[in-house]
């Protein structure tokens, strides 16, 4: 049985969420056409560099409630627990850019969905001319040993925030910004705890504990942490919670010692009460000090939740005085918090969407026969993909948030709808290009993401030749992009590992009278077979690496995806062929 929320509806609750924020606060405008709230005053800015951050709704008040002039430009939200669109991320980015900024810098939480949306936002932003960076901020310091997907970003991320708004404020460059946050970042550690779970609406918890159990270590989209412990005293956890975080064995320590300077940061990760809020942060106080450690800042209170988990997070920074300054320096963002001083009524709350670029003409049109097979093609497959949601999600239960299924039926749908809206573009470079923008603004989550990232890149050799080598090119073009930014490689139980069987033989394409289906067959026969050899992998890549167990005993449900996507391609492009 879902748990009880006070939402109208589970799609729209993460917009009208954002809706609410933004129409009680003068300071912020809402971008039309995207979930995107961004400050009232931006051109204001003109000629200072701009802050935009974001990612999944139900960590509030981050990230929204730290815009405003000394911290963020704009954020970019997602759905609940997933990040956001990068067709959002980009229209942010252009709107800032086209406001006479000088320079951007995006602020990103490390988990992979929001590294491939935001590092995807920001490729695209560089091609158009604007001047983009990015910091990945890991500050998690639960993994005693340290996986290849790094240190997930939790609260910390909002001390970057404050300390890059300073920065910017001041009318520092977007390169000095971008170095000096990057440092700041690397002398953070933060580590939560947790007395239960917390649930996605329309969902049930997603992970249980016993009556006298703890998680320690947990991340902020209710995954389990590293280890149970039994439930016991605040000050003792607390202790615990210290230890953990600052002990040398600790591959993600924090390096604080007898005689450092800290700001301390006690964060409610959503349910915890404020009696109990109070307890931890009287607990660490003395704890540190104890230690000889000097607090010079006390933050306590809801600056990064994970909806209505009852739990805290700590967080330790080492300051100097030079840092403490821009830790205090003035901000007008609303969850440091400030009140506005102004009527909320008579005020504008929307801004004009950017404009989009020039679309590139294509000189490899196809014809109508070959479109015809191509909207063939893309029927089966959201058929294919829409038959398999229920399985796709049960296999994703044992590893994520069990909605690998929606989020592929989800872009099915949007790919139904879209074939009823016309004729597709006239050739295949084309349509993979517009297949891609619907994929990232529809699917969501890193799925959306990685699809998103393969059929650009996938479309670039198709723009000269559409012959079977330029097909194979295009699959080396799509998974290279995907590799880049997914950090995954084959073996670390991802869609990958299917995608990569069939490009093995896909190769063979690139040799003088290659057969079509022959190839083909037996790419979809070696992706098949490495969808199930998934299941015995240990996840090395994705939210999946997260989990404590070393291996999971179902196939990965993306790779399962890919291989049923394949399969659906040779069966309609061989019925069209006898």
């Amino acid at each position: 049985m879902a748990s009880k929320k006070l939402v109208n509806s589970v799609a729209g609750c993460a917009d009208d969420a954002l809706a609410g924020l933004v129409a009680c606060d003068p300071n912020l405008q809402l971008l039309q056409g995207h979930r995107v709230a961004l400050r009232s005053d931006l051109d204001s800015l003109k000629g200072r560099v701009a802050l935009l951050s974001g990612g999944g709704s139900g960590h509030e008040p981050a990230h929204a409630g730290f815009i405003g002039k000394g911290m963020l430009t704009g954020v970019i939200a997602g759905a609940v627990f997933t990040s956001p669109a990068v067709g959002s991320i980009l229209a942010a980015i252009r709107a800032v850019a086209q406001a006479g900024t000088a320079g951007i810098l995006l602020i990103v939480k490390n988990y992979t969905g929001d590294r491939l949306n935001f590092g995807l936002a920001r490729e695209q932003a560089r091609a158009e001319g604007i001047a983009v960076e990015m910091v990945v901020i890991g500050d998690d310091s639960a993994f005693t040993v340290l996986k290849k997907a790094g240190r997930r970003g939790l609260c910390g991320t909002v001390l970057i925030h404050k300390v890059a708004g300073a920065l910017a404020e001041a009318g520092v460059g977007l390169e000095e910004i971008t170095r000096r946050v990057s440092e700041v970042a690397k002398t953070m550690g933060t580590l939560g705890v947790s007395l239960s779970s917390c649930s996605v609406p329309g969902s049930k918890p997603t992970f249980e504990l016993a009556a006298d159990e703890v998680e320690l270590g947990l991340g902020i989209h209710g995954e389990a942490g590293v280890r149970r412990i039994k439930m016991a005293t605040a000050e003792e956890i607390v202790r615990l919670m210290l230890d953990h975080m600052t002990s040398t064995s600790n591959a993600s320590h924090v390096p604080v010692q007898s005689g450092s300077s800290v700001v301390l940061m006690v964060n409610n990760l959503g349910g915890l009460s404020f009696l109990e809020l109070g307890i931890i942060a009287d607990a660490a106080v003395r704890c540190l000090e104890g230690r000889g450690v000097k607090i010079a800042r006390a933050l306590v209170g809801t600056f990064m939740s994970a909806l209505e988990m009852p739990g805290v997070s700590l967080t330790l920074l080492l300051v100097d005085e030079p840092l403490l300054k821009l830790i205090d320096a003035e901000t007008a963002a609303a969850a440091w918090p400030n009140v506005a001083r102004v009527s909320v009524t008579g005020r504008k709350r929307s801004r004009a969407a950017p404009v989009e670029p020039q679309e590139a003409p294509d000189s490899t049109a196809a014809g109508g026969v070959t479109s015809k097979k191509m909207g063939l093609v893309l029927e089966r497959v959201c058929t294919t993909l829409l038959g398999l949601e229920d399985h796709l999600n049960a296999l994703d239960r044992a590893a994520g948030d069990g909605d690998c299924g929606a989020t592929h039926s989800r872009a099915a749908r949007a790919i139904q709808g879209w074939l009823k809206e016309g004729p597709l573009p006239a050739s295949p470079a084309q349509l993979l290009s517009k297949l891609s923008v619907l994929l990232l603004e529809k699917m969501g989550g890193s799925s959306g993401a990685l699809y998103g990232l393969f059929l650009t890149a996938a479309a670039q050799p198709l723009k000269a030749k559409t012959d079977l080598p330029a097909w194979s090119a295009a699959m080396d073009a799509g998974l290279e992009a995907m590799q880049k930014y997914g950090q995954a490689a084959p073996g670390d139980r991802t869609m990958l590992d299917s995608l990569w069987a069939a490009r093995k033989e896909l190769q063979a394409w690139k040799n003088p009278g290659a057969d079509l289906f022959q190839v083909l067959t037996k790419a979809v026969k070696s992706a098949e077979a490495a969808a199930e050899a998934t299941k015995n992998m240990e996840a090395g890549a994705g939210r999946a690496s997260y989990i404590s167990s070393a291996r999971l005993e179902q196939p990965d449900p993306g790779a399962v995806a890919a291989a049923a996507i394949l399969r659906a391609i040779l069966e309609v492009l061989q019925s069209e062929d006898a």
